[in-house]
């Protein structure tokens, strides 16, 4: 290779992807990296205060379903072996490994899409409106009803179950109730479930002991209503 040559591959621009299949790949993994970064901008925004309640939780809602969708892309087995990620938590690791300039220390953004809720589905923000009460003390209910009753028809899907946690804890936050062993043990189902697939499932000694949670969970928010 003469001179000339060499300058001409120097000069020549670099390509990161030489089929369409690899752009989308890369375009994937970048949509990945701006979401966790988002996301965690977010966070610290919202616990200064910079961002109002009504304002964080739709826009946290919003990029958690982002996240999911670019996941099952990144995640697909037929994804090749260098652009998949079984979950965020790797894909966090692999980058904060490779180089300085991509390092990914964004342990707010990390621990949200652990859990997969709005902070104000982690954390009660205060009593629930008098107007408002009984028909969240009814949706409550409700939410608790549905959740006993389908691990009780055996169903043992993520996809089934944690929509079904996730609206029986966003019901029980918006009512105030108190941070508790109850509410801790709701929590630590949700992110259970929400560190699976889509289409993996609970074990049978898993559903057993979500059940029992749930149902000790449902008896003694019931008792804190008597006692009111």
């Amino acid at each position: 290779m003469n001179v000339f040559e060499v300058r001409a591959c120097l000069t020549q621009e670099q390509r990161l992807y030489h089929t369409s299949q690899e752009r989308q790949n890369y375009e994937s993994m970048a949509t990945l990296f701006s979401l966790i970064s988002c996301l965690d901008y977010l966070e610290r925004a919202y616990v200064r205060g910079a961002v109002r309640e009504e304002e964080y939780t739709p826009a946290c809602a919003r990029l958690l379903g982002q996240y999911k969708t670019v996941m099952k892309l990144i995640s697909d087995p037929s994804t090749p072996e260098h652009f998949r990620f079984g979950d965020v938590g790797a894909f966090m690791a692999y980058y904060d490994v490779r180089a300085a300039l991509t390092q990914m220390d964004y342990p707010a953004a990390a621990h949200r899409l652990a859990l997969g809720v709005p902070a104000t589905v982690e954390h009660a923000s205060g009593e629930a409106n008098p107007a408002t009460r009984a028909q969240l003390i009814a949706e409550t209910t409700q939410n608790f009803i549905t959740l006993m009753d389908a691990l009780k028809l055996k169903m043992r899907a993520k996809d089934q179950l944690h929509p079904l946690l996730s609206d029986l804890l966003s019901a029980y936050t918006k009512l105030g109730a108190e941070a508790g062993e109850s509410r801790a043990k709701l929590l630590h189902w949700l992110i259970a479930l929400n560190r699976l697939s889509a289409s993996e499932e609970v074990s049978e000694m898993d559903a057993r002991e979500m059940l029992f949670d749930v149902e000790h969970a449902y008896t003694t928010w019931f008792k804190s209503l008597q006692s009111i």
